[in-house]
């Protein structure tokens, strides 16, 4: 028997507009998200929200020689869920780059997500959030790495585009690896 969960990838401040990394319409999937949060609830399916959880002294940092901004450091606003997210009580919540030396764009890279997932049984995962091109595609990656069948809400999804096309790239990657493509209508 199939058993589901929902991945919400870094649906964060600082990822929307107006935060330090903003991806351009952001925030334009929260209502999508929140479709399906209230679609695995009713369920009784597992969700679990992924959250960059960074030192001030973050390796990805431009101050520390990194390629970004600072972002969604401990304890901050900008770490902080999108305030319009309706996660529910019983979600769970999975905090990466937690170390300053390490980064981690998968919700998987470092954390007990997998384990979290294979104790309950669940075999089926459907992936949200952002960024398309960076911690979404990380989580999918890893996500068909330990196993799981992987589903990619289209219309859930937003990337940075560092470089114009990044996220069509990633999406097409994600596909060629084995993930499903739905449009979350």
């Amino acid at each position: 028997m199939t058993k589901h969960a929902l991945i919400i990838v870094d649906l964060q401040n600082d990822f929307c507009p107006g935060g330090s990394l903003a991806v351009t319409d952001g925030d334009k999937i929260v209502p999508v998200v929140n479709r399906l949060i209230r679609t695995f609830e009713e369920a009784g399916q597992p969700i679990f929200a992924t959250r960059d959880w960074h030192p001030a002294n973050h390796c990805s940092f431009q101050d520390q020689g990194g390629p970004w901004p600072p972002h969604c450091v401990q304890n901050t606003i900008g770490a902080e869920f999108h305030p319009d997210l309706k996660l529910p009580p019983g979600a769970t919540v999975i905090s990466k780059a937690t170390s300053a030396q390490r980064e981690a764009y998968s919700g998987f890279d470092g954390t007990d997500l997998a384990s979290r997932l294979k104790l309950a049984e669940v075999d089926t995962v459907t992936v949200c959030g952002l960024a398309t091109d960076y911690c979404v595609k990380g989580t999918v990656s890893d996500g068909l790495s330990e196993g799981f069948k992987v589903t990619v809400v289209e219309n859930g999804i937003r990337g940075v585009n560092v470089k114009p096309g990044d996220s069509e790239k990633a999406l097409t990657e994600m596909k060629r690896n084995g993930a499903l493509v739905a449009s979350g209508e």
